[in-house]
Order: structure tokens, then sequence, then C-alpha cells
């Protein structure tokens, strides 16, 4: 009986060793298995050309572009990073030390895609969660997969929209979109607002701004370039046209469906034939033509507004023209205004506040205070206590500042009707406690018109020196310069000279980089507090008129901006990628 025992005893052992052997055999063979499936996910690009199976060749991309659960994402979800328009992003993966190894990881001609589309670009890209959204000339909006490029949709305008840019003869130029409630917004060139859906590309709802407010026509003289700003379910609008003699307005629309969310415009200027336009046949102006900023805190919205028209002839629109040339505080909900302040009163130079208004904290003479800052286009920077208006900081001026009043037979003004800053935003480190400002020095000759009648007729005529309305001048140097201002004092802190007219715009990182590109194609890295050169990347030779947009994708950080010219693109670049540059 004992020896039996011991015979089942051996026998249970040995088939407990063999179970665990067969056990052990099977979790092998299934990690092997594991592993071959992601490496035929790897590699299934080439499988994709085999024609026989195509079905099979299409299933397994869906984990190569499908994203992780946990992808960890940090967006660029507003025109200007965040609602405050700072162009300061928290992202640390680029230094000083790695800068050099960015390369380019993707680019799109925007004519590969739709040969209508037309020359030149001003679109400052949105990305979130991993999707980036663009605009070109003529109100196209794409998305691309932010990492790949690949394309996921386009929305193309409706023919009718086109026929009114040509018909109309109106700039192609849009600067962006915003987004929210799943939707993806855009100010249309014809006086319009288009709500597209967020996955699909699919037109949600499309209104003419007329169908609301019937003056709001492109045949009074309206056009739009900007983008909207989307926050607490409305949508911000403002419009171009001050050379026009538009009446300047800023506006909100709900996001649900495009109805308007206050009672009616915020008008800047008094409709023609009252108040300062009483004695003028022409006249109006003070047109928001850049998105506005947002102050969260006190749920306010803050809006610059351009020039009084004619713009270079004052006889009949006597006085300040208050509320151009201005920054003008309302409240989000209501469109109420809190305060307003003139930068340039009664302008005979075309010297708008153009850009955007930004907002935010820093240290002035030891104490913290939030304000809010503009650089016009007359070379000279602003702040204002945010919440009060008070006048913080004046007429710092980062151009040469020589404006004598127009004459019939020309006058050199410095500086010329580019600006100073025009549409090209700014940025500030609240690290450095700096302010960064892309100028443009190119002087103008400006002829005033002799009456009224030739000043509606002509509008002025203007030759401007280095720019496209007249050959340059030999003896007259325009460049572009990048200038930082220390807020703890108001001075000037540095300021570098660039090859080019800053027509684009200012993007710093919490490593103390700040990125912008040039009109010749080339986009530069320099050290936000000192200005040096750290990184120089040639696109293609073609213009940039528009800022970088950065973000991250688990950790990794990348730079989008947009060329413009004849072959407009976008490039998406972060480190380790191609290092070949354009000519």
């Amino acid at each position: 009986m004992k020896n039996r025992k011991i015979i089942w005893w051996v026998g249970g052992f040995a088939l407990l060793v063999i179970i665990v052997v067969i056990a052990w055999q099977m979790a092998i063979y299934n990690n092997t298995s594991v592993q071959q499936t992601d490496e035929v996910e790897q590699a299934e690009p080439e499988e994709a050309e085999e024609p026989e199976k195509p079905e099979e060749s299409k299933e397994p991309e869906e984990p190569v572009t499908e994203e992780p659960e946990d992808a960890a994402y940090e967006n660029w979800s507003t025109f200007g990073y965040d609602l405050e328009l700072t162009r300061h992003v928290p992202f640390s993966e680029i230094t000083k030390d790695n800068v050099n190894d960015l390369g380019l990881v993707w680019s799109q001609k925007f004519k590969e895609l739709n040969e209508n589309i037309p020359a030149g670009n001003q679109s400052f890209p949105i990305i979130i969660d991993g999707v980036l959204y663009v605009t070109t000339g003529a109100n196209y909006v794409f998305a691309f997969d932010a990492v790949t490029g690949e394309e996921k949709w386009r929305w193309e305008p409706p023919q009718d929209l086109i026929d009114t840019l040509e018909r109309q003869s109106m700039p192609m130029t849009n600067r962006g979109v915003a987004v929210g409630e799943g939707k993806v917004f855009m100010i249309t060139g014809d006086i319009g607002l288009v709500s597209i859906d967020q996955e699909t590309g699919e037109t949600v709802d499309h209104i003419l701004l007329s169908d609301y407010f019937p003056t709001l026509t492109p045949e009074n003289g309206y056009y739009e370039t900007t983008a909207p700003i989307y926050y607490d379910g409305k949508i911000f609008v403002g419009s171009s046209g001050s050379d026009n003699g538009v009446r300047g307005f800023e506006m909100a629309f709900n996001g649900s469906d495009l109805t308007p969310a206050w009672d009616e415009p915020f008008w800047t200027v008094p409709p023609k034939g009252e108040e300062w336009l009483a004695e003028g046949l022409f006249g109006g102006g003070g047109a928001v033509w850049m998105p506005p900023s947002v102050d969260t805190e006190t749920n306010t919205i803050y809006f610059a507004t351009g020039n009084p028209a004619p713009d270079f002839y004052g006889e009949k629109r006597p006085g300040d023209n208050p509320h151009t040339n201005s920054i003008i505080a309302v409240e989000a909900d209501t469109g109420k205004m809190k305060w307003v302040n003139q930068q340039v009163s009664h302008d005979l130079w075309d010297y708008d506040s153009g850009d955007s208004p930004s907002i935010f904290t820093a240290t002035i003479n030891g104490e913290e205070r939030r304000v809010v800052a503009e650089g016009s286009k007359g070379g000279e920077w602003w702040a204002w206590d945010a919440e009060t208006g008070e006048t913080v900081y004046e007429n710092i001026a980062f151009s040469k500042i020589d404006h004598p009043d127009p004459t019939e037979e020309g006058t050199l003004v410095y500086p010329g009707i580019l600006g100073g800053q025009n549409y090209a935003p700014d940025t500030f480190d609240p690290e450095l406690n700096l302010v960064l400002i892309p100028g443009i020095e190119a002087p103008s000759i400006i002829k005033v018109a002799g009456n009224e009648q030739e000043a509606v007729e002509k509008n002025g005529s203007v030759w401007a020196f280095g720019t496209s309305y007249a050959a340059p001048a030999d003896d007259v140097e325009s460049y572009g310069t990048v200038t930082a201002i220390d807020l703890e004092n108001g001075d000037i802190a540095y300021q570098i000279k660039t090859d080019d007219a800053m027509r684009g715009g200012l993007t710093s990182t919490a490593t103390g980089i700040t990125f912008f590109g040039e009109l010749s194609g080339n986009v530069q890295a320099i050290d936000t507090a000192t200005g040096e050169n750290l990184w120089n990347f040639q696109t293609s030779g073609e213009t940039i008129s528009a800022a970088p947009s950065i973000f991250t994708k688990n950790g990794k950080q990348y730079i989008a901006i947009t060329s413009a010219g004849r072959d407009p693109q976008i490039h998406v670049f972060a480190l380790g990628g191609d290092k070949a540059q354009g000519e």
C-alpha cells in the first residue's frame, strides 16, 4: 500500500510538471504572436501596395492612424494660444541646447489639394487634440493630422461666396478659425459666418451678417480677413474696411446656431452725418480687423480699432475722431463699454491700432499688475490697467517717429503706412517679464487730396518705399525689428534688426526661445532674453506672413507655420526632423 501511494504521488507530480510546461509554451507562443502582429502593423504600408488584397491591406491601417487612448496633448486652441493672446507656451522640450536639431516633419502645398486656392496666406493654425485646422485665401478650411500631415477633411467655399469676392474685388485673405462646441467657426469674406462640424467637415450653419444687420454688406465697403474668437458659447466677430469708410463694429453671435448674442453690434463710430461725421460726404472707419482678447477673470473682451476715413484727408472729420485708433473694453455678455483709450487722435497717416491687444500679469515697478497692451502702426507701445483702463505705459517708441501732416506735394513719414506694428502679434514672456514686438521700418510718402471730393474719389494717394505701392528709394533703408520692452520700468531691453519687415508675428516658449517667420521664407529662433539668433530654417523662399503655433503630443513639441507667396504651404517642425532646407 505504501509503494502504491508513492507511485501515485510521483505520477501526480509528473502530471503537474507536464501541465506547467505546456502552459509555459503556450504563453511564449501567445507573446510571440502579439509581437508578430505589431511587426505586421508597422510594416503594413508596403503590404498596402498589394493589389490583390485591397480589403486586407486597409484593415491594419486603423491602429497606425488611430490615437492611443492615453495620448496626451497640449493644444494651441485659440488664435493667440490662450484667450489672453499672449502667444507664450509653457512647453519645455525644445531648448537653447537642442534647437539646432529642429527639422521639417511634414509640409503641404495647398494648391496640390485644390488648384483654385489663391496665392498668399496669412492663416494662424489652431491645433486641438492632434488635429491642425488651417485656412487659405478665399475661405478654404483644412483639417490635418497635426503630426503626420494626413488630410482628415476639407471645407470648400460655395460658388456664390467666390463670386462675391471676385465681383467686389475683395481681398482673399483669411487669418484662421475658432473651435468650440464640436464646431469650427470661420468668418467668410462675403461678411458671413460659418460653423463646420469638427469631425466631418460638413457645414452646420452659414449666415450672412446682413441677415440680421442689413448695412453689413460688401457693397457698403465691408470685407473680412480676421479670425474669430470663441468664448463662453459666443463667437466674436469684427470686420475690415476702415479705408472704405465703413462703420466699424464688434459683434457676438451664439455658437449654437449663429444667432445674435448681443442686441446689436458695438459700433465704434457714429452713423454718417452725425457727430464728428456730420460735415463730410464720406467718412467712417474704426474697423475691428483683428481678433479680440478675453479676460475670463472679469468677463471682458478687448479689441483694437482702425483709422478714421478718409485716411489722409481730415478737414471734414474734425476733432479727435473718438474710438478710432483705440483699444476698447466691453462686457462679453452684453457688448456694453467699460472703457476706451485712444492711441492716435485725428489720424492722418493710416496708423491703425491693428494688432490684437494682449492681456497679462506683469511685474511693474515692483508690483504685480494685470494689464492690456498694444503696439500700433504708429510705432508706439502702450499698456493700461485691465480693469480700469488707467494708463500704465504710453508712447514707448519702437520705431522711428517722424510724421508731419501730409501735403499735396507729398510728405515723407516714419513709420510708413505698414507700421510700426501691423497685424503681426507680439508675445509676452512672464518669466523674463518682457514683451517682444515685431516692427516694420519702411517709410512712406503720403500725398493728400486737395479737397473732399478728390478724397472720396481717390481716397488719397500713397507711395510707400519698399512696398508694392511704388518703387523703393535708393537712399532709404527698409527692414524689420524685434524690440523687447522690460515691463518693470518700460525701458527697451534690446532691439534687433531683421532683413525683412516683420509681417508674421512672434511666439515664445518657457525655455526662453522666440520663434518667427520672415518674408524671405526663413523661420528663425532667437534668445528671448537677448535677441541672439539661435536657429534658422529656409522653407521655400515664399513669404511668411503669419506667426508660428506650437503644440505637443506625448511631450514632443511641434511648431506649425504657414507660408504665402505664389505657392502657399503649411510647414510643421520638430526635433529630429528633416534638416534639408529649401532654396
